[in-house]
């Protein structure tokens, strides 16, 4: 955003905050990739994920998921002390903001991606390698 604000750039890709801001701060909507990819695969946006390297320790590699999961799972019952806690992040947000914000990132699918969460992951990385966006494909395994 500050590079379209400066002038500097004529579009650009807004994330996080800025997805639920654009419009308070003067940008307007060209078009919205969650809904792009929606259309174009019929799948929900992998945005993100948690990964483990292969070389650590077997126990790491058993116990990391399990405390991932047990901690979203606290934030998703707990959601008032988790909003608390996750607003002192946010960037210039406000409480409902920041409400909207975490209800689209931290929901069902952060706690178990299902069938249909894994093969989006598959989709998006065969889509940037067929695209030549990184040299390879990854071989994946989820815990």
């Amino acid at each position: 955003g500050q590079a379209i604000r400066e002038g500097r750039a004529d579009a650009g890709i807004l994330i996080h905050e800025g997805q639920i801001t654009h419009q308070r701060e003067g940008f307007f909507l060209v078009k919205d990739l969650g809904e792009w990819w929606k259309e174009k695969t019929g799948m929900p946006l992998p945005l993100g994920g948690n990964i483990i390297r292969k070389d650590l320790p077997p126990y790491v590699i058993e116990k990391f998921p399990l405390l991932m999961r047990e901690s979203v799972e606290y934030s998703l019952k707990n959601k008032s002390e988790a909003l608390k806690f996750a607003k002192d992040f946010g960037r210039g947000i406000s409480e409902s903001e920041a409400e909207s914000f975490v209800s689209m990132y931290v929901n069902h699918w952060t706690v178990d991606y299902g069938e249909k969460g894994k093969e989006a992951v598959k989709i998006f990385l065969d889509l940037a390698f067929d695209m030549n966006l990184i040299p390879e494909k990854p071989q994946i395994s989820f815990l």
